[in-house]
């Protein structure tokens, strides 16, 4: 089996593990369905403009492994980042399409405990690839990682799932700044960057909007009509509308509703749309 393969099984038999992937007491479910998968080479050159595109403190695999293995001499050619889409189960999404101003208690979970799962499944691959000698790191989880404000995009971190996963091929964004992939949007991203020859999985897109039928085609925008505090429009995302909608609103709301403490979550402008669960067909957008 190749390392590719192995890699896929492993991330795959780990979110088929109720006791890893669940939704937390009492909703003993799963919190994702099967992942998709993909690869990108460490040297490729839209880690680099990253910088450029998010901001100069995002990390190409690189410097996040430089600054996780110090005494480990590396090249950015020698290194593969693994990504991974893991898509909102079905009875997720279909409780969250019913909401118009909150998320339902399921999506919440899907945030709050979905990232747990998510979690720990980065830690899982680091030490699965560990396990054969191979020198890996999640950057979410390495204390290299941080949110930073951007005069660009008010708020950015210092490694950004979803542009490493439209490098690894596995969708392009949207209007929302959601990253629209062939199991849709309503989805979690996660990532691993280690030092093994993976070949890189094909981009099927040439324009990193491709998949937004807003962009593509100047239609849809049914994003826009979902967000219940007008944070979406032609222009965009006002990410200071959605944070305040996050926190403390929707945080108060999973406090008092769920007994949720310090959960979130929207996911309104992820349901209810064409993009939800694959890639849009240009029919759906009228």
């Amino acid at each position: 089996m190749s390392v590719d393969q192995w890699l896929k099984q492993v991330i795959r038999e780990f979110m088929r593990d109720p006791k890893e992937n669940n939704l937390g007491d009492p909703f003993r479910e799963p919190a994702f369905g099967d992942p998709l998968v993909g690869f990108g080479k460490g040297d490729d050159p839209l880690f680099q403009e990253m910088k450029e595109h998010v901001g100069p403190f995002h990390m190409t695999p690189l410097e996040i492994f430089q600054k996780s293995f110090p005494d480990e001499k590396v090249t950015a050619a020698e290194l593969t980042v693994i990504s991974w889409v893991l898509p909102q189960t079905e009875a997720t999404k279909k409780d969250n399409r019913t909401q118009d101003f909150y998320p339902s208690e399921r999506w919440v979970r899907a945030r709050m405990f979905g990232e747990k799962v998510n979690d720990r499944l980065r830690a899982h691959v680091v030490e699965t690839l560990q396990q054969r000698g191979i020198k890996a790191v999640a950057p979410v989880l390495s204390p290299f990682f941080k949110r930073v404000d951007s005069e660009k995009f008010v708020f950015a971190s210092t490694w950004s799932e979803r542009h490493v996963a439209f490098v690894a091929g596995l969708g392009t964004f949207g209007l929302c700044d959601g990253l629209i992939t062939p199991l849709g949007k309503a989805m979690r991203l996660g990532s691993v960057v280690a030092k093994v020859d993976i070949p890189p999985s094909p981009r099927p897109y040439k324009d990193y909007r491709e998949y937004c039928l807003f962009f593509s085609h100047g239609t849809c925008g049914k994003c826009i009509s979902r967000c219940p505090v007008g944070a979406l429009s032609e222009k965009g995302h006002d990410k200071r509308k959605c944070e305040a909608h996050l926190r403390p609103t929707i945080r108060d709301y999973a406090r008092e509703k769920f007994g949720l403490d310090q959960a979130y979550g929207c996911g309104l402008c992820q349901t209810g749309v064409p993009c939800e669960s694959k890639i849009p067909l240009v029919e759906e957008g009228k």
